[in-house]
């Protein structure tokens, strides 16, 4: 009896490790993407590529579609470690001042330009800013270039925008980009734009293709205007339970999401040009945007955040130095 007790109990104990082991096995990777979108096709192939390496020594599984919450919730979760990993994007301004640098209109040319910000700005300057405030930068992915989309009519100049209920992301400096423009910005959690648009509550919305087309923006938007103002890079975040991962597991993780960097700058290219044309078929009306007129009322923007927040001006000057070399 005693002996059988004795057995028992450590066969309960064993399971009880073990279980406890496996269930640490997981490691939870969130975004707000909807399937098909530039954040599920990287966050899917990043998953494929780590575990292949990790084995049996822990499993990467992604939730897309806002399903361990929007994008602050996921963040504060990070915080907490009862998400491993997340993908935020222009919401990073919101917690820590310096990423609204991404904020800045027509700071970005193109990815090439993005690729030397990254490597020479980012990583260097404004990841070790991130961890500071709890969250490692793991590597720097993409969101896209922006486009503005409404109900209201075709978008040339900032002045069309005027009067118009325009749903931004959290964060301070695309509220006042587009209030300069003369809209009415509002921001608000992606899960719930759709509906938004669909009701009338917004006009209109400003997102790259990869994020109008999946979540199928053009069942409730007429116009797109092709206004490119702003580029968001994608951060591949972890938190506090980040330490508490084996190290090697750690090093897969970090290593795989620098090599996914430039894959996902090859997904998004053929993204934009297929995306635009599939919005186009769904019936949008496409225009071009006056660049120039919205490069000039942009330069307010760049004024007020360069006096609001420390440091921010030697990041855009070296940002814009990155152009062309």
């Amino acid at each position: 009896m005693k002996f059988g007790g004795i057995l028992a109990i450590g066969l309960t104990i064993a399971l009880g490790t073990t279980s406890a082991a496996l269930a640490q096995t997981e490691v939870k990777f969130g975004h707000v993407g909807e399937p098909g979108s530039l954040f599920a096709l990287s966050a899917e192939e990043f998953a494929e590529k780590a575990n292949e390496k990790l084995g049996d020594k822990a499993k990467v599984v992604v939730y897309g579609s806002s399903q361990l919450g929007n994008d602050n919730a996921m963040l504060q979760k990070l915080k907490l470690g009862t998400v491993d990993l997340a993908l935020p994007s222009s919401v990073m301004s919101s917690q820590i001042p310096i990423f609204g640098l991404f904020d800045m209109p027509y700071l970005v040319n193109d990815r090439e330009h993005m690729a030397k910000i990254r490597d020479e700005v980012v990583m260097p300057e404004m990841a070790p800013v991130a961890e500071e405030s709890g969250f490692k930068v793991l590597g720097v992915w993409e969101n896209g270039f922006r486009q503005i989309t409404n109900n209201r009519h075709p978008i040339v100049k900032p002045e069309d925008l005027k009067g118009i209920k325009l749903r931004t992301p959290s964060g301070e400096w695309r509220v006042k980009m587009f209030e300069a423009y003369g809209a009415t910005p509002s921001p608000m959690a992606f899960s719930e734009v759709f509906v938004a648009l669909q009701t009338g509550v917004m006009d209109g919305q400003e997102n790259p293709y990869a994020q109008i087309y999946p979540s199928r923006l053009y069942e409730v938007q007429d116009y797109l205007s092709k206004s490119n103002h702003v580029y968001t890079p994608a951060y591949v975040t972890a938190g506090r339970s980040f330490g508490r991962l084996d190290p090697e597991v750690q090093q897969i993780l970090t290593e795989t999401a620098v090599e996914m960097q430039d894959r996902v700058y090859e997904i998004a290219a053929q993204l934009d040009e297929e995306l635009l044309q599939k919005l186009i078929d769904a019936g949008m009306q496409v225009n071009e945007v006056d660049r120039e007129a919205f490069i000039e009322a942009s330069k307010p923007i760049y004024e007020q955040f360069a006096s609001s927040v420390e440091g921010s001006q030697a990041m855009i000057d070296k940002a814009q130095s990155l152009a062309g070399q």
